[in-house]
């Protein structure tokens, strides 16, 4: 019972989508109309033209031939009506495949990340392109041959009726055996191709992460174990993929099957109603030519409805992404956060990603202006979720976060994360020229500003021995650059920006001692007067720091500055005294 509702909910979900186009499925509608129509009276007119022919030396030709004439006239617009209607077919589909991909990016960028935390990227990636496509080929399938499949049906009705009523019978009682066949089979297909759409993105989710962590699989010598579960998967899709089509495939000549029945029933009928002069040769043939056309119809609507199921099982998928529940809406005329001067507060924080684990707990923290905040302790103890809630990654679950005194999930997203610039360990490029990836943050930015920004982060440098210099296209995962020079790159881009508060997780972990320093130097002009959140395993980078957070399993267990901090002779001093020593043996 759920898989049935599931599927009328998915169909109903499409047909929304299809009706702001209603004037291309109108103009369908009528030229499969038109092209049926003109395709049902042409074996009337070949069964009048059969019953010119007398006799031998017995035959009307004139008739004849003012008969193929008119048939060549409606061949021609049969022809102009199925082309009309493959136009309106493909612009539905088109127009509709485009607004779900819209609607599933759009969707993806609201998303709270909590759920692209939980997802893996190639399935989020496998839902928006492979099941849309299958979806699109479902959906043209359908479009094209259900409309003119139901009215050949209908049409092929009438005109037996209006020919002889006894024969028609015949085939309207035999009928029914082939909608039962084709919806004994579909039922069975649709499950197997949600499990097959459901392995393809397990699928596609492993080859993305095989491909992005290559040199990680090699390094370990994880070739034979990535295959193994590569085989795993695949031979789980072809399980699936086998009996899907197996099912499908009984469908075609299931239907023939009953298909031959109806042509036979009619041939048997109709030849003893012409021995006994019931209808004349010509309408028997014409007969015989509708229960071809008549059955054909059968043959095309249960391979679309195969190809539907397989469509309804991608398109259920795709809209379960489209319906995730977005980020949380930010409220009815949100502030906008303006003349930031750099006071954060913290409020009895408390935070978790799971209830069942704890993680931050009555976390308090007053920041002044232009204040470096350093938090440190070891992994896992809650530095980056830290960062998360302060730029609203993640919504605190208890307590709350203040910037300027104002909650911020009482400003605007955008106005918020304006006001930080963050560089991250993990660095982000997009595809496009170094020049753009600079100037994200501020696209109306001067060539002298870029230029400046660079000299800053001492990428100029490199970035002129580049092939095109500041025009060098790179992609996402920077190329030919190293991970030192993509990190600069993005302290760069902060550099330009130069916002009123900043975060620096991890900022120089790629980069050489002697850059290092450098960019410290920079960092430390950048950081004058502003609000700064630093998050660092080298204890020796956040000396200088106004305040320093030891975190300990989601709480701060100590706060000061260095001096304060060591004199205490507690956690923070072992951590900083086991380095220092580390460094020493070194």
């Amino acid at each position: 019972m759920h898989k049935k509702v599931n599927q009328k909910e998915t169909l109903k979900k499409v047909l929304q989508r299809i009706k702001k186009y209603w004037i291309y499925v109108m103009l369908s509608i009528l030229t499969a109309a038109v092209s049926v129509a003109l395709t049902l009276y042409l074996p009337i007119l070949t069964g009048n033209a059969i019953d010119y022919i007398l006799e031998p030396g017995n035959v009307e030709f004139g008739a004849i031939f003012e008969i193929l004439k008119e048939m060549a006239g409606m061949i021609v617009l049969t022809a102009l009506a199925q082309w009309i209607m493959n136009i309106s077919n493909n612009k539905i589909a088109y127009q509709v495949i485009r607004d779900i991909r819209q609607e599933a990016f759009e969707k993806i960028e609201i998303l709270p990340l909590k759920y692209i935390d939980q997802h893996s990227y190639g399935e989020i990636v496998s839902r928006v392109i492979a099941d849309v496509d299958q979806f699109s080929d479902g959906l043209l399938m359908g479009f094209t041959q259900l409309f003119t499949g139901v009215l050949t049906i209908l049409g092929t009705l009438l005109f037996m009726l209006s020919v002889n009523v006894k024969i028609t019978l015949v085939v309207v009682v035999i009928t029914p055996i082939s909608f039962f066949v084709a919806s004994f089979i579909a039922r069975r297909t649709y499950k197997m191709f949600k499990l097959q759409s459901e392995t393809r993105g397990e699928q596609t989710a492993l080859i993305d992460e095989m491909i992005g962590n290559q040199k990680v699989v090699q390094a370990f010598n994880h070739q034979k174990e990535a295959m193994e579960q590569f085989d795993k998967i695949n031979e789980k899709l072809g399980n699936y993929s086998l009996k899907a089509i197996f099912f499908s495939s009984l469908t075609n000549p299931s239907t023939r099957f009953v298909n031959s029945l109806v042509y036979t029933g009619v041939g048997i009928t109709g030849a003893l109603s012409a021995i006994a002069g019931g209808i004349s040769v010509g309408q028997l043939s014409s007969f015989l030519s509708y229960a071809n056309q008549y059955t054909k119809p059968f043959n095309e609507i249960s391979g679309v409805v195969t190809e539907f199921q397989n469509a309804l099982a991608c398109a259920a998928r795709i809209f379960e992404l489209i319906e995730e529940e977005p980020q949380v809406p930010e409220i009815e005329n949100a502030k906008v956060l303006d003349n930031v001067k750099g006071n954060v507060e913290l409020s009895h924080v408390n935070f978790s990603y799971t209830p069942e684990q704890k993680l931050i707990e009555n976390f308090n923290l007053k920041v002044k202006p232009g204040q470096r905040i350093a938090i440190v302790g070891p992994t896992g103890c809650g530095k980056t979720t830290m960062i998360n809630l302060l730029m609203r990654f993640y919504d605190v679950t208890d307590g709350k976060i203040l910037v300027e005194g104002t909650d911020i999930r009482d400003v605007t997203r955008k106005s918020l994360r304006t006001s930080y610039g963050m560089v991250l360990q993990d660095t982000w490029l997009k595809t496009g020229t170094i020049r753009d990836n600079i100037k994200m943050g501020k696209p109306d930015a001067t060539e002298e500003e870029i230029l400046q920004a660079a000299k800053l982060a001492h990428a100029h440098s490199f970035i002129k021995r580049l092939p095109q210099g500041y025009d060098t296209v790179i992609t996402e995962d920077g190329g030919m650059l190293s991970q030192g020079q993509k990190q600069i790159l993005c302290i760069a881009r902060v550099m330009l920006c130069l916002p009123p508060m900043l975060i620096l997780d991890e900022a120089t972990s790629s980069i050489d001692t002697r850059t290092e320093i450098k960019i410290q130097d920079a960092f430390a002009r950048m950081m004058k007067g502003r609000t700064s959140f630093i998050v660092a395993h080298r204890l020796s980078t956040i000396r200088e720091a106004d305040i320093i957070l030891v975190m300990k399993n989601g709480s701060v267990i100590e706060q000061g500055n260095h001096e304060t901090l060591m004199k205490k002779q507690g956690f923070y001093a072992k951590l900083y005294n086991s380095q220092f020593e580390n460094q020493q043996s070194e």
